[in-house]
């Protein structure tokens, strides 16, 4: 049986009182994936693709001693960094998307990470997710970022009914003021991570209880 909530009758006000509670509860918006470029970042998010933060984590000291520049992603062999790589899962493709970004970052954009979304999404393994977490991490620009986290905590929490990552962005940048883009979305994504579980959420400690409208959740 389908337990998504229906559209809720938003508000401003509403809108607020998530973001302020979400701020009180996470003051400090982190991205869990250790970088230290915007070029570390991109690799970084390419691997954490249906893969923990925690594990990519422990692969990319090794991967960047060995691969540092897209450059030497671009012509690096690619068995080599498979091996590397391959505890993060799917790491064939990972590696030919490393490759293939590596390249484009290096010949088309002169070696440096570009800043605008049109212009990310034509480097492979690189999509609107990957892309607004540059944007917004890398680069302080307002973005939304949707991963599986946030698709199930907004869903639940009203903010929308899709299940289209590109609708939930549009959704959430008409509810939340630009200066929040980034910060909301990293606190709903933290917040699905470690409190609203897909399979056992945590809605008794749950900040956002009173502002939840999903069928399935637990009673207090």
């Amino acid at each position: 049986m389908n337990s998504r909530p229906a559209r809720s009758k938003a508000s401003p006000d509403r809108f607020a009182r998530i973001a302020r509670t979400l701020i009180q509860q996470i003051p400090v918006a982190r991205m869990e994936l250790t970088h230290r470029s915007p070029w570390e970042l991109l690799v970084a998010t390419i691997l954490s693709a249906q893969c923990t933060d925690q594990r990519v984590n422990q692969v990319t000291p090794a991967l960047f001693r060995r691969f540092r520049e897209p450059h030497d992603f671009a012509t690096a062999p690619q068995p080599e960094l498979e091996m590397l790589i391959k505890s993060t899962g799917f790491y064939k493709n990972k590696a030919k998307h490393l490759i293939g970004c590596g390249r484009a970052v290096a010949e088309r954009f002169g070696g440096t990470v570009p800043q605008r979304m049109e212009e990310l999404t034509t480097i492979p393994g690189v999509g609107r997710k990957t892309a607004n977490v540059i944007l917004g991490t890398a680069f302080g620009k307002p973005a939304v970022v949707v991963d599986t986290h946030v698709k199930r905590v907004a869903n639940r929490l009203g903010l929308t009914t899709s299940d289209d990552p590109e609708t939930i962005e549009e959704d959430l940048q008409r509810q939340f003021p630009q200066s929040q883009w980034t910060d909301v979305s990293q606190r709903l994504l933290l917040h699905g991570r470690y409190v609203c579980l897909a399979r056992k959420p945590q809605c008794a400690p749950c900040c956002l209880y009173a502002e939840c409208h999903w069928k399935g959740k637990t009673p207090r």
